[in-house]
């Protein structure tokens, strides 16, 4: 009986791992129809992939710095003006003299 014992053990834990490993098996495989239905999913959704985001984010960063350096040369400009008197309009300048009139040409003889 004991030889009997021992032997359904055997089978009973070669058994177990048996569907130990199917069970690994079948996990796998969710997991990659659960991954790709996901990745699926996420495309329909039109996302953008992390690195065009992160290369966005950093076109934004550099015009947000290189727009708050503008403004503040565009306020040490205005203040310059500001400290400087302004100055007179130019005067126009005088119109120069207009040609006298010509001459009304003669017709050359024999076209009267």
């Amino acid at each position: 009986m004991t030889q009997t014992t021992s032997r359904l053990f055997d089978e009973l834990a070669r058994l177990m791992t048996d569907a130990a490993g199917a069970a690994q098996g079948v996990r796998k495989e969710v997991e990659t129809m659960m991954r790709a239905q996901a990745e699926k999913i996420l495309r329909d959704f039109d996302m953008v992939p992390r690195e065009e985001f992160e290369a966005v984010r950093e076109m934004a960063q550099k015009a947000r710095e290189q727009n708050e350096a503008l403004e503040k040369r565009l306020a040490k400009i205005e203040a310059a003006g500001a400290k400087t008197p302004a100055r007179k309009p130019a005067s126009p300048k005088p119109k120069a003299k207009s040609a006298p009139a010509a001459k009304k040409s003669t017709p050359p003889p024999g076209e009267n």
